[in-house]
């Protein structure tokens, strides 16, 4: 892996992290996206044999391979999946299935690590392509979260507030919530979480995602765009005064999904000119401006609920990742449903799309040869409290 030393970083004029997440890409440049090459031959997307090749290593494995892959991953990889869904189910699958000796994980970083950490030691997680990050994971560090944390205490507030975070958080922060008292939610029960945690204390510490939470608090509870504010871990104290900080209930990350945050009110405006009598489904991930403007707001799963349940002939513009979109769309065409993705705008997740079949083949056929590449582990002491966060979250009413 290619180190990139302080000095370098200044002269690239990027603030070192110490998230190695963020240089996994071997002779990435850190300007620009993760890398995605990996140790080994890799096969070329071009290669007229991968879809065999797939198969066939997946066939010497047997039981011993389990492949999860969630809903934002391109068809190529997803045909060669044992279950789909998004990241907490898949974890909660791998863990279901403990003759399973390695858990391969089409999905990002984040997701892997839960998978490891719900899974048994015996088990073996593989992530394809170790560049496949999550942005809005990376934009809360252990270090910024503990430096907002004194903020809180300097402030006098830190024992009323009952950190939440996102099930889209590295382990490192799930650990923190642990510790903290804190729990962990879905975008299905995001409500679930805030109930109970103020139930525990005045206020909410809510990580990564801010819209996820400014929208479940607004929309779901009741509370006010006034009750939140934005911690910004890039400037002095959040960007916020003590004042600011007691006054608020909600005290949003400024955080964000790079893809459900490129959608707008003028996406929304747009579609509706366009399609006559279209229904706007959205993630709750996107903007506030957005989730208000839409008819039906929900996670992945509720999103491919309500197109099941939708009537024939009916049109929804949905606003999500595209390879899901377009596998809806593909899938309820023959139903007389009209799908067609929010914005006119190409927005696929690009991290996501790292694992890419050329990776899979790659880790597959390593796996065929008794080497186990890219396995994702958490340390014990992470684990411990990532796990006790995400073991409140299981206990929510």
């Amino acid at each position: 892996m290619r180190v990139v030393t302080t000095a370098q970083t200044q002269d690239l004029d990027v603030q070192p992290t110490p998230l190695a997440l963020l240089l996994l890409g071997r002779e990435a440049d850190p300007k620009s996206e993760r890398g995605v090459e990996c140790p080994g031959e890799l096969p070329a997307p071009s290669d007229p044999d991968l879809v065999e090749r797939a198969r066939a290593a997946k066939e010497k494995l047997g039981d011993k391979v389990f492949v999860l892959g969630h809903h934002y991953q391109r068809d190529e990889v997803i045909q060669f999946a044992d279950v789909t869904g998004d990241s907490f189910k898949l974890a909660r699958d791998a863990a279901a299935r403990p003759e399973a000796e390695y858990i391969v994980f089409c999905g990002v970083h984040f997701m892997a690590e839960s998978a490891d950490i719900l899974t048994s030691d015996e088990q073996k997680v593989v992530l394809p392509d170790l560049a496949a990050g999550c942005s809005m994971a990376d934009m809360a560090t252990a270090e910024q979260v503990a430096e907002c944390w004194d903020v809180l205490t300097e402030a006098g507030i830190a024992e009323q507030a009952v950190p939440v975070s996102y099930m889209n958080s590295s382990a490192d922060i799930k650990a923190f919530t642990g510790r903290h008292g804190g729990t962990i939610c879905t975008s299905s029960n995001a409500k679930r979480a805030l109930e109970w945690a103020f139930q525990q204390g005045e206020k909410v510490l809510f990580l990564p995602d801010q819209h996820l939470g400014r929208n479940t608090a607004v929309r779901d509870m009741g509370l006010s765009l006034g009750d939140c504010v934005v911690y910004n871990p890039h400037k002095p104290n959040g960007g916020l005064t003590a004042e600011e900080l007691r006054a608020a209930k909600m005290i949003l990350w400024r955080g964000h999904c790079s893809v459900h945050g490129r959608f707008n009110l003028d996406s929304v405006n747009e579609v509706r000119e366009r399609i006559p009598g279209v229904n706007v489904l959205v993630h709750p991930e996107c903007k506030h401006e957005v989730v208000t403007a839409a008819d039906y707001v929900g996670s992945t799963e509720y999103i491919i609920k309500t197109l099941e349940a939708a009537p024939a002939g009916s049109k929804w513009a949905i606003g999500t990742e595209l390879n899901l979109v377009r596998r809806l769309a593909n899938r309820f065409a023959p139903e007389g449903k009209q799908v067609v993705f929010l914005d006119r705008t190409v927005c696929f997740c690009s991290t996501m799309n790292r694992i890419d079949l050329p990776h899979l083949v790659w880790a597959l056929e390593s796996l065929v040869e008794g080497n186990v590449v890219n396995r994702i582990q958490v340390d014990k002491e992470t684990e411990k409290y990532a796990k006790l966060a995400l073991e409140r979250m299981l206990a929510l009413p």
